[in-house]
């Protein structure tokens, strides 16, 4: 799915990079325990998450996603933002729960991790 889309179904707005948001996501894994994002192996996910600090970014980074989902309408400082951009990874505010935004993602075609 394109993120661009993807962001539309679930309310999202683009934070920064939104210049990659034609990128392509094929599975989506939700957790806010980073250990295990870490676990990780495939390429094209989103993660989704109610997360909003430098170590979502970090993981991430470390586990090649490229694309995050912050839930429940959290905003993100300019310290989160920077590091995200400098790695590259998209950042997308939603308002909706982690359960939500996992369940409106699952019926428009994304696939779970796991």
């Amino acid at each position: 799915m394109i993120i661009s889309e993807l962001a539309n179904i679930i309310n999202g707005r683009v934070v920064c990079c939104e210049n990659k948001v034609a990128g392509d996501v094929e599975y989506a894994f939700s957790s806010d325990l980073m250990s295990d994002v870490l676990k990780v192996e495939k390429e094209n996910v989103l993660l989704i998450t109610g997360l909003a600090n430098l170590q979502a970014i970090r993981t991430s980074e470390m586990s090649d996603i490229n694309c995050i989902v912050i839930a429940r309408n959290k905003k993100l400082s300019s310290d989160i933002i920077r590091l995200a951009t400098e790695n590259g990874i998209i950042l997308i505010e939603s308002p909706f729960s982690v359960f939500r935004i996992s369940g409106e993602l699952y019926k428009a075609g994304i696939k779970p991790l796991f």
